[in-house]
């Protein structure tokens, strides 16, 4: 790929492979490319760090860590204001399911080695946004609107500081509570075993909540597609999960389109089985999953659940003005509170680099 600047973003606390960086920089110096490195230091950082090198003009902007960082790089680049950069990946995190996705080697310097020889493609990617709130009937945020109503849907104003954007998938529910609260310095110290033990922690005490999911028709809610309780919904742009199973195998990043599998709820042995046989089929099945699909869908679910977007977690007040805050954190029976998303589908939205056996 021909690329005459570069900013490579790193998470100097992202895997053991950091201290390849030396060895990654002479091959893209090698391949005559002026790359300029850029370090993580605070959360967030990357995002910012991102946008910065795409609003300056660089050709390619390259995150070195896992897919969390590749997804801050992603949003930072997708809110860049004029031509967005084309979007690369040295991996070096505790997960790497894009790099599986795509064949790009997990190695650093092989992958380095791919990059200089990569091309860009366009992919779609997906967008979240909390579009409004629905209170339950006799809360303060109801009753500073005066409604009498049983129950009332306040519009919420976006905000540009939440991260939007997601490359391979988000989820809600389950996988986003263990995402949540998985302890980062112990991350750091034994990499993916620190979800497994947080996996193990939540899965006992997590439980069914009510799931509605409509199609988006311009604008409005349409077509009523899924209406129950469910243990965990993942939202597709690719097929690969967590680097293990094919949540949504039907998925592809340039297909224009969302999909969605539901694990419907049950008891805990049959949450058991069910995981289990996730993990030993490496794709839902038809008894337990419900699949959908669609460029535009409305998800609401109650404000406790969880959201996560490319395997990180993210916090619903962020997405939230301060006065939608203040309305929630009001609410005298919170629990009932749904948020409604929006998920869209961003046809061919950014280019990002594959190998070029890809």
């Amino acid at each position: 790929m021909r690329c005459k600047k570069a900013c490579l973003v790193i998470n100097p606390r992202s895997g053991q492979n950091i201290v390849k960086l030396p060895d990654v920089m002479a091959v893209l110096s090698a391949a005559g490319w002026d790359t300029d490195i850029a370090i993580k230091e605070y959360g967030g950082h990357t995002m910012e760090l991102a946008n910065e090198a795409a609003e300056k003009g660089y050709d390619l902007v390259i995150g070195y860590g896992g897919d969390g960082t590749l997804s801050q790089v992603v949003n930072g680049v997708m809110n860049a204001k004029g031509q967005h950069s084309i979007v690369g990946l040295i991996p070096g995190g505790t997960a790497n399911v894009w790099a599986s996705e795509i064949g790009l080697p997990i190695d650093p310097i092989k992958a380095a080695l791919s990059l200089v020889n990569s091309e860009p493609r366009k992919v779609d990617i997906g967008h979240v946004e909390v579009e409004s709130l629905t209170f339950p009937e006799a809360n303060p945020g109801n009753r500073q609107q005066g409604s009498a109503k049983k129950s009332q849907k306040k519009k919420v104003k976006s905000s540009a500081k939440a991260k939007h954007h997601f490359l391979l998938m988000s989820g809600l529910g389950l996988d986003a509570a263990v995402m949540g609260h998985v302890s980062k310095p112990l991350k750091y110290r034994i990499g993916p075993l620190a979800v497994g033990l947080s996996a193990a922690k939540e899965l006992p005490t997590h439980h069914q909540f009510p799931v509605e999911i409509r199609a988006a028709d311009g604008g409005r809610k349409g077509e009523l597609l899924w209406q129950g309780e469910a243990l965990q919904v993942v939202i597709g742009n690719t097929r690969r999960y967590a680097d293990i199973v094919q949540m949504t195998p039907n998925a592809y990043i340039d297909d224009g389109i969302l999909d969605v599998c539901v694990i419907t709820a049950g008891d805990p042995l049959s949450t058991m089985q069910q995981v289990t046989s996730l993990l030993l089929r490496r794709k839902p099945d038809n008894m337990t999953s419900e699949f959908f699909h669609g460029a535009h869908l409305y998800i609401s679910v109650p404000a406790s659940i969880d959201l996560q977007l490319d395997g990180s977690a993210v916090k619903l007040k962020d997405y939230l003005s301060k006065a939608d805050r203040e309305a929630l954190e009001q609410a005298e029976d919170s629990e009932h509170v749904m948020v409604n998303y929006r998920f869209d589908a961003l046809p061919s939205a950014l280019r990002v680099a594959f190998p070029v056996a890809y």
